[in-house]
């Protein structure tokens, strides 16, 4: 494009008040995308329907994928640093496993999505909160041209943009207009528990992870300063087991005498293979695009994985021309998701299948097995995925085919020793 024409289209945006990229929601993936577009220099606009600082449902562990794709010059608010697992098995079998390394870190999603969405903004990306989405068009009255995208906000605002990244969360409208399909959804409950300092001493640098009773689920408890987030998970459709899960999981625990600060609940979706991660000049990632591990629902760091690539294609679909460039784009945009992202997804619904099915295995392998352990360290550690364990290691694979083969028995428990 010649600077004429540059000019001339800078001139009639600016008349009209088109932006290069608007990224609906201000969560680790829309504060990524934001900041991966305005960091190119161009006119980002982040949008958010609550107002900042803002608490989430979420238990708050950054592993090392999620460290590796933190603007440059983030520093993470931890409140506690994880050098110690304690696994159980609805209660019992309790062992702990250590490590001289720390495992992953421990915050406030609040204070952590504030310094994501502050980190956008000095790249030079705009926030608007308080704006709630209530669609886009791509075609009518409403769009100017075919290279433009409206954004219509509640209360009839119209604001135009070049490429839209949706992250606006797994309710999300975004999402729905791109067609977003899912094949997995989740049901997770957690309460914020403020505890005595004796209390919370026991629990300094140690997590709880206890395999539970429902099939697929699990529970955890983080310690993060005064306050230990107990949460668990399960498929959506059990929700009384599920709350009976967590409240039996908070008594064994010794906690039910202490007034939880915030009782919340919050659905995890996860994509099917075959969803569409775009439509026209609209891209969606993180949570609205179902990106998240299926076996641990773990999903910041597929939001700020997700939330990077797409703000990266997002100014690639802002820069084309016509219909077929801003396809081949998005098209790009979604090699590099699946290529990613997706075969780590892939390998956990190999492992959430296996595990709803063989829970004591799982656990007598990361109690007992040193080389699932080191695994699970090299894992949230960051210095390899779940994916890539998998492709790169006969024995992942020779076991991961051979649970694959092996039926459960019938109303059986695994046997795990003690």
């Amino acid at each position: 494009m010649s600077s004429e024409n540059s000019s001339a289209d800078d001139v009639r945006d600016d008349a009209r008040q088109v932006w290069d990229v608007v990224v609906v929601g201000a969560g680790p993936a829309g504060a990524s995308a934001a900041y991966a577009a305005a960091v190119t220099g161009r006119r980002v606009l982040l949008l958010e329907k609550a107002e900042l600082p803002r608490y989430k449902t979420c238990g708050g562990g950054i592993i090392g994928p999620s460290r590796d794709a933190l603007p440059p010059g983030f520093e993470l608010p931890l409140k506690d640093r994880v050098h110690a697992v304690t696994f159980s098995l609805d209660g019992r079998f309790t062992r702990t496993r250590r490590s001289k390394q720390m495992l992953f870190g421990l915050l406030n999603r609040s204070e952590f999505d504030q310094q994501l969405v502050e980190h956008a903004q000095k790249a030079g990306a705009e926030l608007r909160t308080g704006v709630t989405v209530s669609r886009v068009e791509q075609h009518g009255s409403a769009v100017p041209d075919r290279r433009t995208v409206a954004v219509v906000l509640q209360g009839g605002e119209t604001v135009l943009a070049r490429a839209v990244v949706g992250a606006d969360g797994s309710a999300s409208r975004i999402g729905a207009h791109v067609g977003v399909k899912l094949d997995q959804v989740d049901l997770g409950l957690e309460v914020e528990i403020p505890v005595p300092d004796t209390v919370a001493e026991d629990w300094r640098g140690r997590v709880l992870i206890d395999w539970g009773p429902l099939p697929g689920s699990y529970g955890w408890v983080f310690p993060k300063d005064d306050t230990l987030t107990v949460g668990v998970i399960s498929a959506r459709g059990e929700g009384a087991a599920t709350k009976r899960y967590l409240e039996d999981f908070i008594g064994r625990l010794g906690l039910a005498g202490f007034e939880p600060g915030i009782s919340s609940g919050h659905l995890t979706r996860c994509r099917a293979d075959d969803s569409p991660l775009s439509r026209g000049r609209v891209l969606v990632c993180g949570d609205a695009a179902g990106l998240l591990e299926p076996w641990t629902r773990e999903g910041i760091s597929f939001a700020l994985r997700s939330g990077r690539l797409a703000g990266e294609w997002a100014v690639r679909v802002a820069e084309a021309h016509d219909a077929v460039d801003a396809r081949r784009q998005t098209l790009n945009y979604a090699f590099a998701i699946k290529a990613g992202l997706g075969v780590e997804m892939a390998v956990g619904k190999r492992m959430l299948a296996l595990f709803a099915r063989r829970p004591g295995l799982f656990h007598a392998a990361l109690t007992g097995f040193r080389p699932a352990w080191r695994a699970f360290k090299d894992i949230t550690r960051g210095s390899t995925t779940l994916g890539e364990l998998v492709r790169t290691h006969p024995m992942a694979q020779r076991a991961l085919a051979a649970l694959d083969r092996r039926p459960a028995a019938s109303g059986a428990e695994d046997p795990v020793s003690p």
